[in-house]
């Protein structure tokens, strides 16, 4: 284990499984204490293994349902942990989802959800994280920094993403808020960045990597020719929020293979 992160508490939405969890592995690896959020009572058996696997290692944490949708979940979540650990110095809002449809047949109900998880939840959660670091103030003795929140985007908060509207339009959206949040609350020595996953190799794009033919059709996107990996994520959101990123706020940064050089233009277009 390393000690980036020693002393502090950080909050992962969405980490029973993907991505969440292998951030909430990579920051307990680091030496923080990690509440691994999962949104319903069904995620509750994938969040306890999830952190079973990091006690075995020698990392601390909890589990913590909350729909992130719903402030008052959102709220009660934070004052949980604010009444066992003392604090929030990190949250990953990790927590997001699909509902996918082509546009002229996608319902109400389909843009609701996922604009309600992916955006509305992000923003729940970072009002209540930005209050809590407003409320305590700096701890110099963990972080020179008084707070960091990490969004998770996508690659689609700058590439297109036909029949899936309502999840590319949540995370273009995710970039205005991070982004305003670093200009709103940087003289408080508040740090917000994003990070930008291209294709991850997780439960929600199983379609585009489970056989031999989709990974390779993938391939034609992403010049490093790999698909990445969970713990790819988590080892940037380690960095991001430890000290040694502190100059780095309001940037969006994408970790995607090389999928936004656009591979296809390779031969010319």
């Amino acid at each position: 284990m390393s000690t980036e992160l020693q002393g502090q508490i950080a909050i992962i939405t969405g980490a029973s499984s993907g991505i969440g969890a292998g951030v909430a592995k990579s920051m307990a690896q680091a030496g923080a204490t990690v509440v691994i959020n999962y949104p319903s009572p069904s995620s509750q058996p994938a969040a306890d293994a999830v952190l079973k696997e990091i006690i075995d290692a020698g990392g601390k944490g909890m589990t913590a349902q909350c729909d992130v949708s719903k402030e008052d979940e959102v709220a009660r979540m934070f004052a949980d942990v604010v009444a066992a650990h003392g604090t929030v110095d990190i949250l990953v809002n990790n927590a997001g989802l699909q509902r996918d449809a082509k546009f002229h047949e996608m319902t109400l109900d389909q843009w609701n959800t996922v604009i309600g998880v992916n955006l509305t939840g992000q923003f729940l959660c970072a009002r209540e994280a930005i209050r809590e670091f407003l409320r305590r103030g700096p701890r110099p003795e963990v972080s020179v920094a008084t707070g960091k929140i990490i969004c998770m985007s996508s690659v689609h908060e700058l590439i297109p993403w036909a029949g899936h509207a309502n999840y590319a339009s949540s995370k273009g959206a995710i970039k205005m808020l991070m982004q305003s949040l670093a200009q709103e609350y940087g003289d408080r020595q508040i740090r917000v960045n994003s990070i930008c996953p291209g294709a991850i190799q997780t439960p929600i794009n199983k379609p585009a990597w489970e056989t031999p033919q989709a990974l390779n059709s993938l391939m034609t996107l992403i010049p490093y020719n790999r698909i990445g990996q969970p713990q790819d994520i988590g080892n940037l959101a380690v960095f991001l929020a430890s000290d040694k990123s502190d100059y780095i706020t309001g940037a969006s940064i994408f970790i995607d293979g090389g999928m936004t050089v656009f591979e296809g233009f390779a031969t010319g277009g």
